[in-house]
Formats: C-alpha cells, structure tokens, sequence
C-alpha cells in the first residue's frame, strides 16, 4: 500500500489500512511522518480507563463495548498490554478477553507493547489515536495495562479518564498519590457487591469534598461480571463528553500536553538507550560525571 492509498482508506474507515498504518506509524517506518502530517483530524471522544492491577478493567471494558455495541456505535480499542520480555511485543491478553465482538464491523481493537514506557502507556500512544482519530469512529477507548498510581500519562492523551477502584482499595484510599486522583473524570468502584464498596464511596466523596479545587467528579458502582452499573456508568461517560465538546481550560492543557510530548520525542529519537549503555559500560568509574557526559556527548555536540 502507497502513502496516498493508506490516506485515502484511513478515511474510509477501512481496517487493514488502519492496521497497517499504525504498524508504520508505531515502528517508525518510512513514510510515518508523511502518514501523520496528512491525517484530517476529527473531534473524536478519547475515553481512558485507568487504575491499579486487579481492578477488572479489562471486564469492564468488555462490557462497556458491548453496550455500545449494542447502541449502534463504531468503536477503536487500545488496549495497552505488557511487553514480551523476549521481543517486547503485547501479550494480546486483552484480544483474548475480547474475542466475542473481534468480528464485529463496528469495532476495531489493536493491542500496544508498552515497551517498558512508564506511566503504563506506550510512547507511540499519541500518533496511534490521531491515526485513529481520521478514520471515523465513534469513540476511542485506551485501557492502560495496570501499574498503579504511577499511572497518570493517561491524562495528556485521553479527553475523559475513568479511574477504576475496587473496595479493597478503600483501606489505602487516603494514601493514594495526587496525581491518580487529580485526573479523574468519573470514579468507577468496580466489584460492588464486595465488603466496603459503601465505606470506599463515601471516603472518595469526602477527599473529593475537601479538595482545594473541588469540582463534583461522578462516582459510580459497578459489578462488571453481572453487567451491573454498565449502563449508569456508559451514561454519565456520555454526560461528560456532552458537556465538554467546545474548548475549555482541561482541553487546552491536554493538547499542550501532547503536543509537548511529540515535541520530546521528536528530539529524542537519536537518543539511544543501548549507545548511553554502551558508553557507560566503557567509561564508567568511581569518578563518573553524568553531567559532564550529556553535556560532552549530547550538548555540546
């Protein structure tokens, strides 16, 4: 497939021009940057699901898209998984849990190595959801692989982010970093009908309450295996997607967010990891200077 064909079929909507455009664009082959500067952007909802490991994020997903599935809507999943240890490509488990709607029409589902990138997203994450953004869908859904509060990056790229919690979560609610609970949309407790769900409830309400900045953030119980709270929660998603189509503050701040990561990465990308091993391999002593070395080798050069 040429450049102009791929382009053309983004917008149609078509998948394997999708997939193979993403493989391009994720492994930076040639021809990706010409890929991304053609794309015609679209106000497409990102919706991000985020939150510690056992949470049943996956589960809730799951059933999240078979609602809207069942609404008619055409739906991208990035479900970001961990890498392989072997060949640092995704472990597929979330292809696997959603193997009943893969053969849908109206669902397109691509999983992502993060590759060892902190925060629990790949750092192709951005270019990947623009591509996505140009082929016509519905929503967007990211589900992060589950590393815990370090868990933020999921802010700078998805436009609403439900932080999934389950009431054992209640004992540590008050330890819980800034960060994870500053960049909540919606609080799912998932696994309701478990001993504490009131108790974790009723604390979210009250740190929210107290916060210096405090705006309502919905709270919502869910029982993802029964479908319970499925449609209580899509709604208040809808809600929130609703009441925040034109640019605001929030808006404004996540698109400097990416656009300051792209601008990163773009000066990174001579930067490798194995050559700064190499070189400390070599060089390194008691009297190694890091300072001196980024600025010799990197700066100054």
């Amino acid at each position: 497939m040429n450049r102009d064909f791929l382009i053309a079929n983004i917008l149609k909507g078509d998948y394997r021009a999708i997939a193979r455009s993403i493989s391009i664009v994720e492994n930076e082959l040639e021809g990706a940057e010409e890929i991304l500067l053609q794309l015609q952007q679209k106000n497409i909802p990102v919706i991000g699901f985020t939150g510690p490991p056992g949470a049943g994020k996956s589960t809730l997903v799951n059933e999240y898209v078979r609602l809207l599935l069942l609404r008619g809507k055409k739906i991208a999943v990035l479900a970001v998984d961990p890498s392989s240890p072997f060949n640092y490509g995704a472990l597929l488990g979330d292809r696997i849990r959603m193997l009943e709607h893969y053969k849908s029409d109206h669902l397109y589902i691509r999983s992502i190595a993060t590759r060892g990138s902190l925060g629990g997203l790949s750092d192709k994450i951005i270019d990947i959801v623009e591509v996505l953004k140009s082929a016509g869908f519905d929503y967007i859904i990211i589900e992060t692989v589950g590393v815990g509060q370090s868990e933020v990056d999921i802010a700078g790229v998805a436009d609403h982010t439900a932080v999934v919690l389950v009431p054992e979560s209640g004992d540590h609610i008050q330890n819980m970093k800034a960060g994870l609970m500053e960049i909540a949309d919606l609080f799912i407790i998932n696994k309701a009908d478990r001993e504490g769900a009131d108790a974790i409830f009723n604390s979210l309400q009250q740190m929210l309450m107290y916060r210096s900045n405090y705006q309502p953030i919905p709270i919502v119980k869910t029982i993802a295996t029964s479908k319970g709270g499925i449609v209580e929660m899509a709604d208040l998603l809808e809600k929130l997607i609703t009441q925040n189509k034109e640019m605001n503050e929030k808006k404004i701040y996540l698109l400097a967010c990416k656009v300051y990561r792209l601008i990163q990465k773009s000066k990174m990308k001579d930067i490798e990891l194995t050559k700064i091993m190499s070189d400390i391999k070599s060089n390194y002593n008691k009297e190694y200077n890091i300072y001196k070395y980024i600025k010799d080798t990197y700066i100054d050069n």
